[in-house]
């Protein structure tokens, strides 16, 4: 098989970097190891009319200009702002933290003006290392040791099945706070989900007559069949060197899908968990497209340590073997034929923007 660009993966990545080389005029070939397109944004409607998300929640929001444009020339967006609540000692309290949550978990009420002394007063009574050396005095270093405790404590334990104390700072780079009522989980200018799902939106931009796709096969069982002038690798980046560091960590999920015979079953999209059951948080679809049906869809996130791989564990000891296999990145990309992009090839957090972003951009630079 020719092509002149050979990409591995069909996500995000992936996806965008095909529709702005196929429209270059470069011959692309997508290989992609599932059965379907759009990597974890994969969305899908079940038998009840509702759009599920097949590996958990997904919301897009940016403050980029330059992406919002890129995706709305491949859907149009549902005007979604999404909303978060914590079940905390058998109530529903907003999250990220507000004047709500303090007037909920402090019994007082403050005027907006002093919610960021009120934290800072706490942050002051706290003890905790500065500068941060992991998770906990990341948090605790923002908005002091009780919202650690009732919020983050034990969530990031479920959720990375280890003390918050192993964790890198890096974690917990930014923990939103408001200091009004605003109820919104995401700040962003832009927000939304796709009206006809994510999948619909990357087929989309996968329609282009220079783009080829191979779905449900493996890139390293044929990659000697393969010729190719260019090659983007969005898979796993120590897969990629047959593991010669040592395996990378990654933290996967286990979703149970349950449909009620009730219109809704929670008042807001997601609920998190940080404290009671072994679920993290618990999402319904409905909310997201405003769907109509006599009944709902929800998602019960259980993590758990084997399985697709969703996010990167930030150790020390994992940041050290990352630093190892971007050595051996940096030496491929400056062939001029490699180029490695994503949350997985990069063992990088990215937000969806994010990774359209940075891949929009490295794209421009390919001659």
């Amino acid at each position: 098989m020719d092509c002149d660009v050979l990409i591995i993966g069909a996500g995000l990545a992936g996806s965008t970097a095909a529709r702005m080389l196929a429209e270059k005029g470069r011959k692309v070939l997508i290989v992609e190891q599932h059965k379907h397109i759009a990597g974890h944004c994969y969305d899908y409607k079940n038998p009840e009319g509702i759009t599920v998300h097949k590996y958990g929640p997904h919301i897009f929001h940016t403050n980029n200009k330059k992406v919002w444009d890129f995706v709305n020339r491949f859907t149009e967006f549902n005007f979604y702002q999404h909303k978060v609540l914590s079940y905390v000692e058998g109530n529903f309290i907003p999250f990220p933290i507000n004047r709500d949550t303090i007037k909920e978990i402090y019994g007082i009420e403050i005027p907006t003006y002093e919610v960021n002394e009120f934290l800072k007063e706490e942050v002051k009574k706290s003890k905790f290392n500065d500068p941060p050396k992991n998770f906990r005095d990341a948090v605790v270093s923002q908005v002091g040791e009780k919202l650690y405790e009732t919020f983050f404590k034990n969530y990031t334990a479920k959720q990375w099945e280890r003390d918050p104390e192993e964790l890198a700072p890096e974690v917990a780079t930014r923990i939103p706070t408001r200091e009004n009522r605003d109820k919104r989980y995401f700040s962003d200018k832009y927000q939304g989900i796709p009206k006809n799902g994510y999948t619909k939106m990357v087929e989309n931009m996968l329609d282009h007559k220079n783009i080829s796709i191979l779905l449900g096969v493996d890139y390293f069982d044929i990659k000697d069949q393969i010729n190719a002038d260019f090659t983007i690798y969005t898979g796993e980046l120590d897969r990629y060197f047959d593991y010669k560091y040592g395996k990378l960590e990654y933290r996967s999920l286990d979703l149970k899908l349950k449909t009620f015979s009730q219109e809704y079953y929670q008042p807001v999209a997601t609920v998190n968990y940080p404290n009671d059951y072994d679920w993290t948080r618990i999402t319904e679809f409905k909310h997201f497209l405003d769907e109509k049906s006599d009944k709902t869809t929800v998602c019960f996130e259980y993590p758990k340590a084997e399985g697709e791989p969703y996010y990167i564990v930030m150790t020390n000891d994992n940041m050290k073997k990352r630093e190892q296999y971007m050595s051996k990145v940096n030496e491929l990309e400056k062939t001029g034929k490699y180029l490695f992009i994503g949350r997985l090839a990069e063992y990088k957090y990215y937000n969806m923007d994010q990774v359209i972003e940075e891949t929009i951009k490295r794209i421009s630079e390919v001659k």
